[in-house]
């Protein structure tokens, strides 16, 4: 069966309009897999953006060689969210990963973990718009005994709650820019199994909410250490988020490889949080190299280890470490270690 060009998915927002979450399929030629247009809202268009690839995260197959534009007509209030599932659907259904038994199809529904397929519930509106052209096929989401009921995703298809098949880990780093607003950073990596289709490594790594710099050194880093695995290409679909979206320079790298390592099961999860920083230009051979502000961050990480916490630092900071650096770790109940490689901690 051919795919559609377009699709559509209507919503009501909480003010009781009726606005159409639009959907357009068209090779990708090289550019973004999702572009998301609201004129006159580009933050709404940026959220919008990262719903949709949240979400994506838990399709048993994904075909990444096309690009899905989304448009809405209309523009919610900020803080009016019951247009998320729309989105969400109107993506699914342009690209056949899902085909309603009905059109036109009405949803509402939002979710703080849509990485995890979970729709957490919808805004109450009291009647639906008597505008309507037809009985539309409506789903809400969240629990509930209604047969327009929709908990998670999987629902639509008859499937178990995918979600529980993601694996989820953060780490942290030290986010250090030199003012007031330095701190431990996190980076939060999801992984979901994938059947063994073949697909591009980086192809299967999403970065929602970071700009294309980012994402680009998020895909290459954890390719390149999957690649030292020996086993981890080609098994995973990955999504990759931000506690702190905008920063700039490269020292989370070693701790968004450790996240990965850990939701995927080849380190140890310690007993604390895992804190760490450094980079690499060979990713690929599991090496770790330096980074820059080697007091500051030491400082920072020093203020906010607790007990349980597990700190891993670049080898060539071993012999410049500040003088107690691991005894004063160790008197709060935390740990560390300085490594040249990936997998020898």
């Amino acid at each position: 069966m051919s795919l559609p060009t377009t699709a559509e998915c209507l919503t009501v927002l909480r003010d009781g309009r009726v606005v159409t979450v639009s959907a357009t399929r068209r090779p990708r030629a090289n550019r973004a897999d999702v572009k998301c247009v609201v004129p006159g809202a580009p933050a709404l268009g940026e959220r919008m953006q990262e719903v949709v690839r949240l979400a994506r995260l838990t399709e048993a197959r994904f075909d990444s060689r096309e690009q899905v534009v989304l448009g809405m007509d209309g523009v919610p209030d900020a803080l009016d969210r019951n247009w998320e599932l729309a989105a969400v659907l109107a993506d699914r259904m342009v690209r056949g990963a899902w085909r309603p038994a009905a059109l036109p199809v009405l949803a509402m529904g939002w979710s703080d973990a849509w990485q995890l397929g979970r729709v957490d519930g919808h805004s109450t509106v009291e009647d639906l718009p008597a505008q309507m052209p037809v009985a539309p096929l409506l789903l809400l989401g969240g629990d509930g005994a209604s047969s327009s009921a929709l908990p998670h995703l999987g629902t639509l298809t008859g499937h178990a709650d995918a979600g529980a098949a993601v694996s989820t880990v953060r780490a942290w780093f030290p986010l250090h820019s030199g003012g007031i607003h330095d701190a431990l950073a996190w980076v939060e990596v999801s992984v979901f199994p994938l059947d063994g289709d073949g697909a591009d490594e980086e192809g299967t790594i999403a970065a929602p909410g970071v700009d294309a710099a980012v994402q680009s050194a998020v895909r290459q880093a954890l390719a390149g250490a999957r690649h030292y695995d020996g086993r981890g290409l080609g098994r995973w679909r990955t999504v990759v988020r931000f506690g702190e979206p905008r920063f700039t320079g490269d020292s989370y790298q070693l701790a968004l490889v450790m996240a990965d390592r850990l939701a995927r099961g080849r380190d140890f999860v310690p007993r604390g949080r895992l804190i760490a920083t450094g980079t690499s230009a060979a990713w690929h051979a599991g090496r770790v190299d330096p980074v820059a502000a080697l007091d500051a961050k030491t400082a920072l990480i020093l203020a906010e280890a607790a007990s349980g916490d597990r700190v891993l630092l670049p080898a060539a900071w071993q012999d410049e470490l500040p003088a107690g650096f691991a005894a004063q770790l160790r008197e709060r109940g935390a740990s560390v270690a300085c490594i040249g490689r990936i997998g020898l901690i």
